[in-house]
């Protein structure tokens, strides 16, 4: 074996123990261990609960803005509105203003959370 074969080798092997040392050293540094009576024990990782996770999303538009406005026609429309004459976006939540099943003029007030905080029937 020539003395570029050794160095070679010897190179090989020191990037490989460093890579299993960085490895090994890794899987330590997850786990945890108890030192008692009993001697030492190594504890597998705790889960971690789906609540703790962050959200996938980072922009939440419905969670920071309250509803669209198709939900709140929605809404409006499960309240008895047939027909939208006007929706308007107000600093509290939306407003709609149209006919009912009966024919009469109604005015729905809903908040950004979708709950409906008046109905006027004229």
């Amino acid at each position: 074996m020539t003395i570029k074969t050794a160095n070679r080798r010897s190179v090989s092997l020191s990037i490989l123990g460093g890579i299993f040392g960085i490895s090994v050293a890794g899987a330590a540094v997850a786990q945890s261990f108890d030192l008692g009576p009993d001697g030492l024990r190594i504890r597998p990782p705790e889960p971690v609960p789906d609540d703790a996770l962050p959200s996938p999303h980072r922009y939440e538009p419905e969670a920071e803005d309250g509803i669209s406005e198709d939900d709140a026609v929605s809404i409006a429309r499960d309240e008895g509105v047939r027909r939208v004459d006007r929706v308007r976006e107000g600093r509290r939540g939306w407003v709609i203003v149209g006919i009912d099943r009966n024919g009469d003029d109604i005015r729905i007030m809903i908040n950004r959370r979708g709950e409906i905080v008046d109905i006027q029937r004229e």
